[in-house]
């Protein structure tokens, strides 16, 4: 019999379902739009019922366009799920949400944010945890919600509500009723490290931040590795047979692992709008004195690997920027001709601060600015310093990493819209004198998902088969001249440092 895995990657924007064979291949995918609310001050919820049903309707074509290519729905046994992080939803003992689901993107929790500072919380929450103290992550949008939402203080209060991110919501769903227990509770550790209430010293809930957040009487799902028996579902029928759920994951993480981040100094960077930097660490946890989080990168029930996460805050929205508002070009692809047909970036440096600048300097006050403008500019000139912006970026945060930490990069995997660029990765390989490795997989935290998913039912045997099945499509190596990106991160060095405010 061939052993199929369902991976399902629940993100803000779609769930995406993929279907893998026993040799990692993809041989069915559907993808189905979710909806997100934005609301004035900076809300942004979705209905926690419609993930759910998004994640249902998502399987459901996948699995539907399996069967119509002949393929037998008996054959997939395992599934693996990775989740938008630090979203989640409260609900009551019955299984009905208390509230929408508050996205990772909301920033209702400013003002609870700065009182925890103010209280002299932030350097026992960064020990515990590794994280700040930010909106980005749940625990705060939790406390908003028990400050001002009387029906989700009450139950708090009488030990009636249930905390759970994405990954943990939907495990409730899938078994409710499937298991003779009754539902699943659980989540896994990544997804739980990103909630401010989990300590990555004992992989644990911290029940003393959870008495400072004055959230005692809060319930919350048991942590368990990525890989690890969290229960079984028939996805509401769509099977007539129970599929084993062996992985649960963030999204990001999952990407880390599927893009083959297995030993210390292997990283990932996601080139999207933005970009996040995750490198694998080993087996013991360190902090960072230049503003990375400390993270579990992945974990099995033999093994748990840590990592530094950086975020950088524009990568790609620069480029479309010169594209949408001042029109140097039609379509983004023509960026890479435009760098290329200029022997240097003539002294021009863009500093992408639209939205300020994340790790490592976190100046999020920042603007935007461009330097070293002369008459002899031209917009191929600017075009490139705005490419190579995005390298330079990546470089800083390595660097940090590497100070933190006493570990070098060995190479680093990259995904995202950007790794279509060809002059962006090359130049990428050259400033940091390692291996870029680019394996053209678009659907990459679906895949660590279902690596994860397999290995824990067997399917895979160990990490070395997993090493294989993703050998690299495309390595980017290093050029024998580096002279020029040398000198020319010297100069955006300089240019951060000059024009900060």
């Amino acid at each position: 019999m061939n052993s199929y895995i369902l991976a399902i990657d629940q993100g803000t924007s779609s769930t995406k379902t993929l279907l893998f064979d026993a040799a990692g291949q993809v041989v069915a995918r559907a993808s189905e739009p979710l909806k997100t609310h934005y609301y004035g001050d900076g809300f942004v919820e979705q209905e926690p019922d419609e993930i759910y049903r998004n994640v249902l309707t998502s399987v459901g074509k996948c699995i539907g366009g399996f069967a119509a290519e002949g393929g037998s729905l008996h054959d997939i046994t395992v599934c693996g799920i990775s989740n938008q992080r630090e979203t989640f939803v409260i609900w009551n003992r019955s299984g009905e949400p208390l509230h929408n689901a508050v996205v990772w993107q909301c920033k209702r929790s400013i003002a609870v944010c700065e009182r925890l500072k103010a209280q002299g919380l932030e350097p026992m929450i960064r020990e515990k945890t590794g994280l700040f103290i930010d909106p980005y992550f749940s625990g705060t949008k939790l406390i908003w919600l028990y400050e001002n939402v009387d029906s989700i203080r009450q139950a708090v209060e009488a030990g009636e509500a249930y905390f759970g991110t994405v990954d943990t919501w939907l495990l409730y769903k899938l078994t409710n009723g499937a298991n003779p227990g009754g539902a699943s509770y659980f989540t896994d550790y990544t997804n739980a490290s990103r909630t401010l209430f989990f300590n990555l010293q004992t992989l644990s809930w911290d029940q003393e931040l959870l008495a400072a957040f004055g959230l005692t009487g809060l319930n919350l799902p048991i942590p368990k590795p990525s890989a690890a028996s969290f229960g079984e579902s028939t996805f509401n029928g769509l099977f007539d047979h129970a599929v084993q759920l062996t992985a649960m994951i963030g999204d990001s993480h999952a990407a880390a692992f599927g893009e083959g981040c297995f030993t210390p100094g292997t990283a990932k960077a996601t080139l999207g709008t933005g970009c996040s930097i995750i490198m694998n660490i080993g087996s013991v946890l360190k902090t960072s004195d230049h503003g990375m989080v400390s993270t579990i990168c992945w974990s099995t029930e033999d093994r748990v690997d840590y990592a530094l996460e950086g975020v950088i805050v524009t990568c790609g929205a620069t480029i479309e920027w010169l594209k949408n508002s001042l029109g140097l070009f039609a379509e983004s692809r023509e960026t890479e001709a435009m760098a290329t047909a200029v022997p240097d970036n003539g002294g021009v440096y863009v500093i992408p601060a639209f939205s300020g600048l994340g790790a490592p300097y976190w100046q999020m006050e920042r603007k935007a600015s461009i330097s070293g403008l002369t008459f002899s500019s031209t917009k191929n000139h600017l075009v490139r310093a705005a490419l190579e912006s995005i390298p330079y970026q990546i470089k800083d945060v390595i660097l940090a990493m590497e100070e933190d930490t006493g570990i070098s990069l060995a190479e680093l995997m990259v995904n995202g819209g950007l790794t279509s660029n060809g002059f962006v990765l090359q130049f990428l390989a050259d400033l940091l004198g390692k291996s870029v490795v680019n394996k053209r997989m678009p659907d990459i935290s679906a895949q660590g998902a279902a690596y994860l998913a397999g290995l824990k039912a067997g399917i895979y045997k160990d990490l070395d088969q997993l090493t294989r099945l993703s050998a690299a499509n495309s390595c980017i190596q290093p050029s024998a001249d580096t002279a020029y990106v040398n000198e020319a991160y010297a100069g955006w060095l300089s240019a951060v440092v000059v024009n900060k405010p």
